[in-house]
């Protein structure tokens, strides 16, 4: 059908017509997903952190390039239920946060909860003087929260290599770490050597990254992490 244009009736039509809510649409997505993922390698647990990636970047991919370690899903559940702090690299993922969300599964949780230095002062002067990314002081600044806290790094590579530094050198130990920097430089080798340490990590493997997927990942943990979406005990193992 045209409009009095002369052009296609605009497809928004259709939907006023057909009315599809939000929730509707989000779950007719992952029913997509579901769908065209099925035979996947992945526990039942590890595939709702894997199908929220999807459903954020529309890519399958996700599903290869994903790694957990052994005990990620239950360790991320435990410290998301004792309302452990949250370190993000970039603002974007603090921004991005739902609190709703954290809150379902502690009430506790508060906007405040979630911490990122990399916008402050004395991080972006030490960066300054010494000729290096403020993602590296900004997680130094934090580092006494991180022990038992969860780290979201969709962003900064240099962050994740630092935090591998923590764990090795100082005893530094997150309940777990989303590994998930975008990039060129530092990204894979970051990555890797995560993987090679014996943090619980959620890694998204290769160059592929960015804080919406990290942000996704957490979300994903948020609502295993409640009664209504934990599976199997997943987080009480």
């Amino acid at each position: 059908m045209k409009d009095r244009n002369n052009n296609e009736r605009p497809l928004i039509h259709q939907l006023l017509e057909n009315p599809l809510s939000g929730q509707e649409i989000e779950e007719r997505s992952f029913a997509v997903i579901d769908a065209e993922g099925a035979g996947h390698p992945h526990t039942a647990e590890q595939w709702q952190v894997v199908r929220r990636l999807i459903h954020t970047s529309a890519d399958f991919a996700m599903s290869e390039l994903i790694r957990f370690s052994a005990a990620a899903i239950s360790d991320g559940c435990r410290a998301l239920q004792a309302g452990r702090p949250i370190y993000a690299d970039s603002n974007m993922i603090r921004s991005g946060l739902s609190v709703a969300r954290l809150q379902a599964v502690n009430g506790a949780y508060r906007r405040e909860s979630i911490l990122c230095h990399v916008a402050d002062e004395d991080v972006a002067a030490a960066a300054k003087q010494h000729g290096l990314p403020r993602s590296l002081y900004a997680i130094r600044k934090a580092k006494e929260s991180l022990h038992d806290g969860i780290v979201l790094i969709g962003n900064a590579p240099v962050a994740l290599l630092e935090l591998n530094r923590l764990a090795r050198e100082e005893g530094i130990r997150p309940a777990l770490v989303i590994g998930m920097p975008v990039g060129f430089v530092h990204v894979v080798e970051s990555k890797d050597e995560l993987l090679a340490g014996d943090l619980s990590a959620i890694v998204l493997s290769g160059r592929r990254g960015g804080s919406p997927l990290a942000v996704a990942a957490l979300h994903a943990l948020c609502g295993l992490a409640t009664s209504a979406g934990n599976l199997s005990g997943a987080c009480h193992a």
